[in-house]
């Protein structure tokens, strides 16, 4: 990391500022916190898993193992925090909204009692849309990785 982006590097954001950024919130938020935000370029974000996450129920009783759709979706989500929090857009209303995921791999099932880093960086800004690749590490080992593009954009409308 270069001298600049360490001192343009935001964090750690507790999960009020996280919330302040995403429209989640419980069962679906899948960040807790974020450990570092470089904006415009990259973010470092937490989740907790716990027995008590509410899909353990169903996926799979006996072998608890959280869905890899759901480990996508945690990158989502901290590309969500990271374009908000890099384009001052919190309390805005804007969303961020998945328009590809490409050449999602999953390397190892995601347990109960372990620490996920997030990792995601972004690899092209065109205004409104963006494209991103992320990984989820479990004590440094990758259990997914993928690419994907997201525009922000108004809610719909009622």
């Amino acid at each position: 990391m270069s001298e600049s982006e360490t001192e343009a590097a935001i964090g750690p954001l507790d999960v009020r500022r996280v919330m302040a950024a995403l429209p989640h919130r419980y069962p679906f938020l899948l960040i807790d916190r974020v450990e570092e935000l470089v904006p415009h370029k990259r973010i470092v974000a937490i989740k907790a898993v716990t027995i008590n996450e509410p899909f353990f129920q169903g996926h799979f009783p006996g072998r608890p193992i959280m869905p890899g759709v759901l480990l996508v979706e945690a990158m989502a989500q901290a590309s969500g925090v990271l374009a908000v929090e890099s384009l001052d857009l919190a309390g805005s209303g804007k969303l961020v909204y998945f328009m590809a995921i490409d050449n999602a791999k999953f390397r190892r099932p995601v347990e109960p009692g372990v620490l996920l880093r997030i990792e995601v960086n972004l690899v092209q800004d065109r205004g409104t849309v963006c494209k991103f690749a992320g990984k989820v590490l479990i004590d440094g080992k990758v259990a997914a990785e993928t690419s994907f593009t997201a525009m922000i954009a108004d809610p719909p409308s009622d």
